[in-house]
């Protein structure tokens, strides 16, 4: 063609079937995975994880930084369990939690060559999480230029006969497995094989996965962390490509593994979580920070929130700001979110002026907006009802919410 640009329509109906184009999220849809009462899966909201970062046989300390992460809103907690001495605090620790009151979810986290250990732990946890690259651990030798089929096959049978009684267990127990590959651990074996890269880590995984299947275990989650979150994103979705052609439909365990801390580390692991949520990937999450763990689940909550998946506080609209604003936006955001924070569940909106406000707001449950200077509209959903003094706008909203008994009191 000359002088023409070759272009590619969508009738409706093509739209609106096409799922890029949806504005719900669908999830990946796998079996459920209990952890003590809660459950992972695709017809359960996506669940918050963080871990302790005390030694856990600092049993005192460990069990209330164990508490606190729980009051935050950490729905599942992992805790380092690096040998047998630890494995046996655990159960000091879960006898504590228990006395206070308190059914926490718990992880055990079992890394080299952590049979022995896995096996004792799992009576006092409700999940354990193995890294495929440590639990059956060798020192790469550097010398090595290759692996015999004989070696490789060896290995094989090691793993198996190693990892086999942790999974019987598990499963006499009514327990759960994670299986957790971490890219910067890959076993030598699979680096020769595959190279430092996701497919490395997918079959990591999937050597396992097979063990599980063979012996009719299937309380699995899988996670695929990586600290580079392109290199986290294909891995996590080949994993799941693998796994749902193998016809293994187990649940996702999302993160950016050293995501850092401040900004960055916030950035970095929405970057990576939220991506994969809205393909429809991963089913519990946690976002590592160098930072207190407590710090860590408002992140997973926001993030979870801003994508729909979950409904765990108000969702307030506001516009940036700009030239036509007529009060101070940021002041009177903070002074709408401080008496009305409580109110999990409603959305509510606060606009500088008239010109977006009410269309960039319309799915919003109320809406605060500039009318003129020093006049106040409010709303509810794309209805107008009142127009208030500013010096009264923030009472005027409360008393609205009032009226439509959608108040509670703090």
């Amino acid at each position: 063609m000359t002088g023409t640009l070759a272009t590619t329509t969508l009738s409706d109906t093509d739209w609106s079937q096409d799922p890029r184009f949806d504005t719900v999220i669908h999830r990946r849809k796998t079996r459920s995975v209990r952890v003590r009462d809660i459950w992972i899966g695709s017809e359960h909201p996506v669940v918050v994880q963080s871990m302790i970062n005390e030694d856990t046989l600092d049993v005192e300390g460990a069990t209330a930084g164990i508490l606190r992460l729980h009051q935050t809103g950490c729905e599942i907690i992992r805790l380092t369990v690096p040998s047998l001495a630890h494995a046996k605090a655990v159960g000091e620790i879960r006898q504590r939690l228990e006395a206070s009151g308190a059914s926490v979810p718990l992880v055990a986290d079992v890394h080299h060559n952590g049979m022995k250990i896995a096996l004792e732990v799992a009576k006092h946890v409700d999940k354990v999480r193995i890294n495929p690259g440590l639990f059956v651990f060798d020192k790469p030798d550097p010398n090595r230029t290759e692996f015999t089929p004989d070696e490789v096959a060896a290995i094989g049978e090691r793993i198996t006969e190693t990892f086999e009684p942790l999974v019987r267990s598990l499963k006499e127990q009514d327990k759960a497995l994670r299986i957790g590959v971490n890219h910067g651990s890959l076993a030598e074996r699979m680096l020769f094989s595959y190279g430092d890269t996701p497919l490395g880590m997918v079959e990591s995984a999937l050597e396992f996965i097979r063990i599980c299947d063979r012996l009719d275990f299937h309380n699995i989650v899988i996670s695929m962390k990586a600290s580079r979150a392109p290199v986290m994103l294909a891995a996590y979705r080949l994993m799941a490509h693998r796994m749902d052609a193998e016809g293994f439909n187990y649940p996702l365990h999302l993160g950016v593994t050293e995501a850092g801390d401040g900004d960055y580390g916030r950035i970095k692991s929405t970057a990576g979580i939220a991506t994969l949520l809205a393909d429809g990937l991963g089913d519990t999450i946690r976002v590592s920070l160098t930072e207190a763990p407590e710090k860590e689940i408002p992140v997973c909550y926001g993030i979870l929130q801003s994508l729909g998946l979950r409904k765990t506080m108000v969702e307030y609209v506001a516009c940036p700001s700009c030239g036509r604003t007529l009060f101070n936006l940021e002041e009177v955001l903070q002074q709408v979110r401080s008496a009305t924070d409580h109110l999990t569940g409603l959305d509510i909106a606060v606009m500088g002026c008239i010109v977006n406000g009410p269309g960039e707001m319309a799915d919003a449950d109320y809406g605060y907006v500039g009318k003129t200077p020093g006049t106040i509209s409010l709303y509810r959903g794309r209805e107008e009802i009142r127009r208030v003094p500013e010096a009264d706008g923030v009472r005027a909203l409360i008393d609205l919410i009032k009226e439509d008994g959608r108040w509670v009191d703090p």
